[in-house]
């Protein structure tokens, strides 16, 4: 199949051929966006899918909010284009947990480990970041993990 990043140049021709606006731009700023953490640190390197994964899941997430404060400040055209963007990138990610399998697999992760009490926030976070593997927004899964450990 190839990796994600092939998917996504892919995707890319594909698009240019066809003269799909949106999904053209909306690629490229996922590319680049790919291609900046790529080049972040002490050396260039490769990512791997779980790391090109993060960065679509971040640029998804700030389609997310700007569309919403577009909304807000009344800029629906803007908040339209915002959310249009959004829906390409979700193309890409694993499809997101509704709220009873958060619950679930936050209880489950919780459980496991043995964390009680709101002193250990931080490890059952961490364990149930790991649960959910990147199919929740971290805001949720944070806000399961509270409600569970309070």
């Amino acid at each position: 199949m190839g990796t994600l990043k092939d998917r996504l140049n892919d995707d890319l021709h594909a698009a240019m051929k066809s003269r799909d606006e949106l999904t053209t731009s909306t690629l490229r700023m996922a590319l680049a966006a790919v291609r900046t953490a790529e080049v972040a640190g002490d050396e260039a390197r490769e990512l791997s899918d779980d790391e090109v994964l993060a960065v679509l899941t971040k640029e998804a997430k700030k389609r997310r909010e700007a569309a919403t404060a577009f909304a807000g400040a009344g800029r629906a055209d803007q908040a339209a284009k915002e959310t249009a963007e959004g829906e390409v990138l979700d193309r890409y990610l694993p499809k997101q947990l509704t709220d009873a399998e958060i619950a679930e697999i936050v209880g489950q992760a919780l459980t496991a480990g043995g964390f009680a009490g709101k002193a250990q926030m931080g490890p059952a976070m961490k364990a149930a970041q790991a649960a959910v593997a990147g199919r929740a927004e971290g805001g949720r899964v944070a806000a399961e993990v509270r409600r569970q450990l309070g």
